[in-house]
């Protein structure tokens, strides 16, 4: 439940009518499915503006407005209204405000590849006793993670939280915001080149995360990737760090991999086994990372790796379907170099009796190394498939 004042307090806003003491139970920026009773934010969008929709959000029975300069003021005097510079960095000062109400980890997700898969593991993992707030989807950015932490209340045991960046300074911000406990970093890949301009770059802002860490601030990176395995072996400055990784010693190491075309099997520290219903086998990081997570609070590897053996894909990532007599991999989601070599590796061990047809679009924010990096593609796929289809300009090109 919030209150118009805890608003104020936390936006350093400024009343422009009604009651300060009018609650509500929520808050929402999309008057499409607004609910009587909830504030609404008005947030500018690439394609829409919420100050246009302020009345609407009123005769829907929204009892608090928090808005620009811009935008009607409604004449419904019993609707609180609060004015604030930024509603985008209003919406993150809510989130912090609530964030600092509740004493419970905080887990943050980062990297070029495999977020929101490790997200959903470690999710699925703790949830086996507990309540686990988490973004919904892909929603990991300034407005998706404040939308998801405002959702925190006294019955959630754990949150788990994607952070997404494509331009320096978007880690830190969100991490200031959420305040993790546990930062977790999947890897460094080319990925936003456009912004990043360098995988030097990548991993400066992907690192930020680890120093926003609270106590007891625990690092888990992927000991396979050449900048975190470095970080690991300096020693992370802050407190503690664990690896998990396939090729160097690592805490969580995996070995004895063996794929198939519904699922891939492998070892954790030589002794206990895990099964996962996808043919890539470079969901191992991701498995890795929960598997870490588990055994931080207290699970078993067995529970574990039950709990793996029943974890859904999310859609678009290496989904496995088959119609007649054709098996389509949807790996959909999302492209860069990182995760379409990935691809091609999970291609490339699919035995098939016809041929393997690869359709590929255009990756994007790959900057100036756009083009050599397309043509790279070729030059790897042409290796695994035996019909290539490009859609785009880019993949012309490759």
């Amino acid at each position: 439940m919030f209150e118009a004042n805890g608003v104020l307090k936390a936006t350093g806003g400024r009343l422009l009518q009604g009651d300060p003491r009018v609650s509500f139970k929520s808050i929402s920026m999309d008057t499409r499915s607004i609910k009587p009773g909830e504030a609404f934010i008005a947030i500018k969008g690439n394609n829409f503006d919420g100050h246009d929709f302020i009345s609407e959000a009123v005769k829907k029975g929204s009892s608090c407005i928090i808005k620009e300069k811009r935008g009607s003021i409604p004449k419904a005097k019993k609707v609180a209204v609060i004015e604030v510079r930024d509603t985008i960095k209003a919406l993150g000062e809510l989130a912090g405000f609530v964030r600092n109400k509740y004493d419970i980890p905080v887990i943050a997700v980062t990297g070029s590849n495999g977020k929101t898969t490790t997200k959903e593991m470690i999710a699925h993992v703790l949830s086996g006793h507990h309540k686990v707030l988490k973004n919904e989807g892909t929603k990991n950015n300034q407005i998706g993670l404040p939308l998801t932490l405002l959702k925190l209340d006294p019955s959630f045991d754990f949150a788990v939280l994607e952070i997404g960046a494509n331009h320096f300074g978007e880690v830190k911000y969100l991490a200031d915001i959420c305040r993790p406990n546990i930062g977790l970093i999947t890897n460094i890949g080319t990925a936003h080149l456009k912004h990043f301009h360098n995988l030097g770059g990548v991993f400066r802002e992907k690192r930020a995360l680890l120093g926003s860490l609270l106590y007891p601030s625990i690092a888990i990176l992927n000991s396979d990737d050449p900048f975190l395995r470095k970080e690991l072996r300096n020693g992370y400055k802050k407190r503690f760090a664990l690896g998990f990784g396939i090729n160097d010693h690592a805490e969580f190491l995996a070995s004895n991999i063996r794929s198939y075309q519904n699922r891939t099997e492998f070892l954790v520290n030589s002794k206990y086994s895990f099964t996962l219903k996808t043919p890539g086998c470079y969901n191992i990081y991701n498995a890795l990372a929960a598997i870490a997570l588990g055994r931080i609070f207290g699970m078993g590897y067995t529970e574990i790796s039950f709990r793996l053996s029943a974890f859904e894909f999310p859609q678009g990532r290496l989904k496995l379907v088959k119609f007649k007599k054709i098996s389509f991999i949807d790996d959909t989601y999302n492209a860069n170099p990182v995760s379409l070599r990935q691809a091609l590796e999970a291609l490339s061990g699919f035995k098939v009796k016809g041929r393997k047809i690869l359709v590929m679009a255009d990756m994007l924010e790959l900057g100036r190394q756009a083009r050599s990096l397309h043509r790279q593609a070729g030059q790897e796929l042409a290796k695994v498939c035996d019909i290539f289809i490009a859609v785009g300009d880019l993949a012309k090109l490759t």
